[in-house]
Parts: C-alpha cells; sequence; structure tokens
C-alpha cells in the first residue's frame, strides 16, 4: 500500500474507532478467518432455547439426507482449519475442534440414506430454538436464486451494460486490526487525488460513469433491471450469443448500505407492502422506463464480480450453495456451516404448495446486505423459472432451531463471555 494510502486509512480509522468509542457498537459480519481469542459475544443479537428433536414440526417427514449434502460442503471447509480456531467471531459455538469428528463423520456417510442422515444430526447434535432479546422466535423469511442474463463479451448494440471488476483502488480496512473491540468491522472507500479516504462511488455515480475507461468491464448484459437484480442475488449466469453459458459471483462491493426500492415505492406511494415481490417490481419499472434509473439508483449498493469455475455459486464461506438447503443468515447472530432447522411457509402464488408449511434441514452457509437480525434467513433456491418465482415472492414469517456439537451450550458461552468495551 502506497505511503498516502496507509496513512489516509490509518487517520480514517481512529476516527471511526473515536465514534464508536462513544456510542453503541451494533455487530457486524465476522472475517472469513475468526480470530484465535474469542472477543466479546454480540449483545442481546439472538438468545438460544434447548429444545427436543420431537419438538421440531415436520422433523420425521423431511429428508434430512438433502442437506447433509450442503453440511459435507461446509465440513470439508470446516476441517480445513486449525483445531483451536472459533467456528465464528463471536465464541459462542465453539472452535473447529468441537466440530472435527462429527464433520469427519458426516463426510463418509453415504447421501441416499434418509434415515441414517436423521439419525447422524440426532445423535451429534442438540436443538436450539433460535429467539430474539424479547423472546420472539417469529422472525421474517425471503429466498433468493441464481438469474441468468442474456449477456456477451464486447459491447455491441443489444449487449451495452456492463458487470465490472473489482476496482483496483477499492481500498478495505480491517477495523480489527487497529482496535481489537472492533473486530469484524471494516470500512470500504478509496483514496482521492488529495490523499484522503472516502466513501467508494454509489450506484448513481457509477451508473454516470465513475468506472468508464478502466477497463473494469467483465462482461455486457443486455437489461439494466437484470444486472440490478443479479446484483442482490450475488451470483448467477450469463449466456452468450454462442450458447456458452458463464457463471458470475460476488467480488466485492463498494460498501455503501443497501436500500430497498421495493420500500422506495412504498414511501412513493407507488404500491403497497403487501404487493411488493420481485415481479411486481419489474413489473413497475418497465412500465416506468423514464423512471427506472431514478429508482435503481436510490439504493447506493454497488457488487463487482468475477467469473467462477465450480459447479455452482459460491456462499460467503466459500461452499457451493444447494438448491433449497442452503441459507444465508446474518453471521453476527449464527455461525456459518450449521445446520438449521427452518419453519416457514411456502409464499402465495406457486402453485398448490403455496401457503403449505416449508419445513425443512438447511445448513448456514451465505450472508447478504438485507440479512440481519436474530431470526433472519434467506432460502437459495438454484436456477430456473421455479427458483425465480418462489424466491421472488418469498416474504414469509418463520422461526429456526439451530443445532449445535454436543459439547456446546451458546447460552453458557455468551454468559462467559467477557464484557464488551
Amino acid at each position: 500500500m502506497a505511503p498516502r494510502v496507509a496513512a489516509a486509512v490509518i487517520l480514517l480509522v481512529a476516527l471511526v474507532v473515536a465514534v464508536f468509542a462513544i456510542g453503541p457498537r451494533a455487530p457486524g459480519p465476522a472475517p472469513e478467518t475468526p480470530p484465535p481469542a474469542a472477543p466479546a459475544a454480540p449483545a442481546g443479537l439472538a438468545r438460544f432455547e434447548r429444545v427436543a428433536f420431537t419438538d421440531l414440526a415436520g422433523w420425521d417427514a423431511d429428508d434430512q439426507s438433502a442437506a447433509l449434502g450442503a453440511f459435507q460442503i461446509s465440513c470439508r471447509i470446516i476441517l480445513r482449519r486449525p483445531p483451536d480456531a472459533l467456528l465464528d467471531h463471536s465464541g459462542r459455538f465453539g472452535t473447529v475442534g468441537h466440530w472435527r469428528d462429527l464433520c469427519g463423520a458426516a463426510v463418509d456417510l453415504p447421501l441416499d440414506d434418509a434415515g441414517a442422515a436423521r439419525g447422524f444430526f440426532e445423535r451429534h447434535f442438540n436443538a436450539w430454538r433460535v429467539t430474539k432479546p424479547d423472546g420472539d422466535v417469529r422472525g421474517l423469511f425471503t429466498g433468493y436464486y441464481e438469474p441468468e442474463l442474456a449477456g456477451a463479451l464486447t459491447p455491441d448494440t443489444r449487449h451495452d451494460v456492463p458487470l465490472y471488476r473489482l476496482p483496483d483502488d477499492l481500498v478495505v480496512a480491517d477495523l480489527g486490526a487497529f482496535d481489537q473491540t472492533l473486530d469484524g468491522r471494516r470500512i470500504v472507500g478509496r483514496v482521492s487525488d488529495g490523499g484522503r479516504l472516502e466513501p467508494y462511488y454509489d450506484r448513481a455515480a457509477i451508473a454516470d460513469g465513475a468506472l468508464d475507461d478502466r477497463g473494469l468491464e467483465l462482461l455486457w448484459v443486455d437489461d439494466p433491471v437484470d444486472a440490478f437484480f443479479l446484483q442482490i442475488q450475488g451470483s448467477g449466469r450469463v449466456r452468450l450469443p454462442d450458447g456458452q453459458v458463464l457463471r458470475v459471483g460476488y467480488a466485492g462491493a463498494n460498501g455503501r448500505p443497501y436500500r430497498s426500492i421495493g420500500k422506495v415505492l412504498i414511501d412513493l406511494g407507488e404500491m403497497n407492502p403487501e404487493e411488493v415481490s420481485l415481479q411486481t417490481l419489474r413489473a413497475w419499472l418497465a412500465a416506468h422506463p423514464d423512471r427506472m434509473a431514478e429508482i435503481l439508483d436510490q439504493n447506493p449498493s454497488y457488487v463487482f464480480f468475477r467469473l467462477l469455475e465450480d459447479d455452482g455459486p459460491l456462499g460467503a464461506m466459500g461452499a457451493v450453495l444447494t438448491p433449497g438447503r442452503s441459507l444465508a443468515v446474518d453471521r453476527a447472530a449464527l455461525p456459518l456451516g450449521a445446520p438449521v432447522w427452518l419453519d416457514t411457509t411456502y409464499p402465495d402464488g406457486v402453485g398448490s404448495i403455496g401457503g403449505t408449511p416449508l419445513r425443512r434441514l438447511m445448513v448456514a452457509q451465505d450472508t447478504g446486505g438485507a440479512i440481519k437480525g436474530a431470526v433472519r434467513g434467506d432460502v437459495f433456491w438454484g436456477p430456473g423459472d421455479f427458483a425465480e418465482l418462489v424466491a421472488g415472492r418469498m416474504k414469509q414469517p418463520g422461526g429456526y432451531t439451530l443445532l449445535l456439537p454436543l459439547a456446546i451450550d451458546p447460552q453458557a458461552a455468551a454468559a462467559e463471555a467477557p464484557p464488551a468495551g
């Protein structure tokens, strides 16, 4: 890092540290490799109540072998880390050593034996119902999917919307490296011509050409609305004119806060809350092309992409996501890699299953800018028309239960954590 960049980062970090020293510190995302020593647990974010597997409605009806494959993927990632590494930033969910033996057993299990899979989870885990600080077990569950866009390697009259690579002037500062009380917090910015670290360009500035003529275009697609929703999903497929399909995934973001355009349209009186879905948002934007850019720019967050060579999109923990079994969570509340029993419903408008129970074992493998809170999840549905339909309509109340190794008590770990500050 150039001297003026380092100086700017240190100056801004000092200012941020000062601000957080006199105000509340909301929990932030954990780093990819948690620190070796346990910091204070996120205060008041989630509580856990021990329950029996027989208390989980639908447990005996689910095919847990469908989730076992996803858990095996998580385990292979967990087993690469040293035994004394924390599973997550908070320290509430044990070390890799607590997970090592059961992960070793999991990766050897067959994927075609539902009874063996169910028995494995019942023998090696306790079930902990997740509650909010006020004791409420209900939260919001949404869905996401892997969209397919029409694109090209070079721009033409049809394909004129760029998907950008991660810019080389985007600076990410890990605040925990400067102050341990800020572990897991980071800021994103760029160094100005005057040597000051500033927030990175927002969506409106990028749409107005802030990144033009820098060779950052990864691919070109034919629809700005498709590109916008691709950024919200975080990964997808791009089909080239010759039929070749390239997979793109999240490479980074500009650090600006995510703002829902559905909420924007509600605030403008253009929609009612109950009618907002991916499908209705697309329809509104198509019917108002003169206002499309204005509305999209209300979300200042902007995502950059990279080409993927994996068999599917990657979640935040580096695991290839499993359709219908991978769940995005707030990793300040739940650990990535852990099994989670989901209890919600299918959304209306998806055929005969609309409104029926959606109860199944999932694996927490991803995060999202809008996935915040103790009881909040985003179901990955995979590619295809059905996935887009159910993900676009899903905004269901529900709850979930976290499965943890027998030796781990998350409530006791929270009580034993040192006080914050």
